[in-house]
C-alpha cells in the first residue's frame, strides 16, 4: 500500500494519497491546494485517481478539488451536510483574505457506513460531525489499518468548533462513539499536524480527559 501525506496550502492541510500498488488505483483525501505537487506524487507511483474525498468542506481541505478533478476525471465525494460550506467558497476565501477557488460538481454524497473500494483497499466512512456538520473520518481496515480523522481529532487536540455549524458536544460525541471504539494501537492521521494513535489520545488528550 502507498500512503503519502503532503501538507498543502497556507494552513498546511494534510492531503493524503492512498494507493493500491497492485491495481494502480488511488484515493486522494483533502486536496486543499498545491495540486501540481499532488500530481507529482501520483505520477511517481503510477497511480490513477478513482475518488477525491473531502473530510469536510472548509476551504483549506477542498480548494484544489476542482483542479484535481479536471486533471484526473475522478469522482468527488463529501457529506451532504457540508455542501453549503462548499457552495460558499467565496465567503470562506474572504475570511482568509485569499482568492476564491473554483467549486465543482459533487458526484456522490457519503454517509455513515459507506464503503470505498480502491483496488484491495477498503475504507469505511465514519460520520464525525462537530468541526462541521458533515465532517467525516475514514477507517482503512486490514493489515495497514489506520484512521484519517480530518479535523475531528488531532495529536493532543480536537477540531475547533467556533466556525459555522460547529458543536463541542457533537465533536466530543463523535470522537467517543466513532473513533475511540478502535483499538489503542490504531494509527490516526489528522487533517493537520503529526500522526498519533487512538491509545495516545485516549490517555493524554486534554479535551478527552475533560469530557470523561
Amino acid at each position: 500500500m502507498i500512503h503519502e501525506i503532503l501538507p498543502v496550502g497556507m494552513l498546511a492541510c494534510n492531503c493524503s494519497v492512498l494507493g493500491d500498488e497492485t491495481t494502480g488505483e488511488a484515493i486522494v483525501v483533502d486536496p486543499g491546494d498545491d495540486v501540481e505537487q499532488v500530481q507529482k506524487i501520483l505520477a511517481r507511483h503510477g497511480l490513477r485517481v478513482k475518488y477525491i474525498v473531502a473530510t469536510h468542506a472548509h476551504i483549506d481541505h477542498v480548494g484544489g478539488i476542482e483542479k484535481l478533478k479536471k486533471a484526473t476525471g475522478a469522482a468527488v465525494l463529501m457529506h451532504q451536510s457540508d455542501l453549503p460550506l462548499y457552495q460558499n467558497l467565496s465567503l470562506q476565501a474572504e475570511w482568509l483574505g485569499v482568492a476564491a477557488p473554483v467549486a465543482t460538481e459533487v458526484d456522490q454524497f457519503l454517509k455513515e457506513g459507506d464503503a470505498l473500494q480502491c483496488g484491495t483497499l477498503n475504507l469505511e466512512v465514519l460520520h464525525t460531525p462537530g468541526h462541521s456538520p458533515g465532517s467525516l473520518s475514514l477507517h482503512l481496515s486490514g493489515e495497514n489499518e489506520r484512521i484519517l480523522s480530518g479535523d475531528t481529532l488531532f495529536q493532543g487536540s480536537i477540531g475547533r468548533t467556533d466556525l459555522w455549524g460547529g458543536s463541542m458536544d457533537d465533536i466530543l460525541r463523535s470522537i467517543r462513539n466513532r473513533l475511540l471504539i478502535f483499538p489503542d494501537h490504531t494509527p490516526v492521521f489528522p487533517g493537520h499536524g503529526a500522526p498519533t494513535t487512538i491509545g495516545d489520545e485516549r490517555e493524554s488528550n486534554p479535551f478527552l480527559q475533560k469530557s470523561q
